[in-house]
């Protein structure tokens, strides 16, 4: 199901998102929490592709890269977009210097993103979903929004358990995914469907509360 690129993407980003949390904790939970994330990745990643594969598409998982940045000019006031000549690898240095500036108060957990593209029969299907050939936001932002369940769902499964860390993990990763910026699932969301983005978000916000405050 996972290609080999996407296969060394979830690794690399599992091993940051693990060191960047037991750094702050202790490096003696390393393991637990390379374990969890690469569990919490995982489901993320499955969920999209079962929900792609009923679409009629298919997706590529890939780090999160940066490929513009914003130029100021102070004598017109305003800032203009300028291109990078090397996409910046965003999803693998904001973990490390959030947590670096943030003296540990605060861990970056959205570092990877997808790619889709719709299979060639799909254009045979215009009914129901499928009424365009093409992947519309809408399309894109039903693939994103289905990692994100499944980790809320995770979270629920994983306190009613006892796994109270592996269930604030969750929570935590949907939330920075759920940021409507760049290529982020929260991104694909709001633009797809800003009431879908909308009932995430007021759901990821609850469970946020109760992380921070019961669990």
């Amino acid at each position: 199901m996972l290609e080999r690129k996407e296969i060394i993407a979830v690794s690399v980003i599992a091993l940051i998102l693990a060191f960047t949390i037991s750094l702050v904790k202790s490096l003696e939970i390393f393991l637990y929490a390379l374990l969890s994330i690469f569990l919490i990745l995982t489901i993320n990643i499955i969920a999209k592709k079962v929900m792609s594969f009923y679409l009629d598409s298919e997706i590529e998982i890939k780090l999160w890269e940066i490929g513009h940045t914003f130029l100021w000019t102070p004598l017109q006031g305003w800032s203009i977009p300028r291109k990078l000549k090397r996409p910046f690898p965003a999803g693998a240095f904001f973990p490390i210097i959030i947590t670096a500036f943030s003296f540990g108060y605060l861990t970056w957990m959205a570092s990877l993103v997808f790619d889709v593209k719709a299979k060639v029969y799909r254009a045979a299907r215009r009914y129901g979903l499928y009424k365009f050939s093409e992947m519309t936001e809408y399309h894109l932002a039903l693939i994103a929004a289905a990692g994100i369940i499944a980790n809320l769902s995770f979270a629920i499964i994983g306190y009613l358990l006892g796994f109270n860390d592996f269930a604030k993990l969750n929570i935590y990763y949907a939330s920075f995914n759920m940021l409507p910026i760049s290529s982020l699932d929260g991104n694909k969301i709001f633009f797809g469907s800003l009431v879908l983005w909308s009932f995430l978000a007021s759901i990821i916000l609850i469970g946020l509360l109760f992380a921070l405050l019961a669990i």
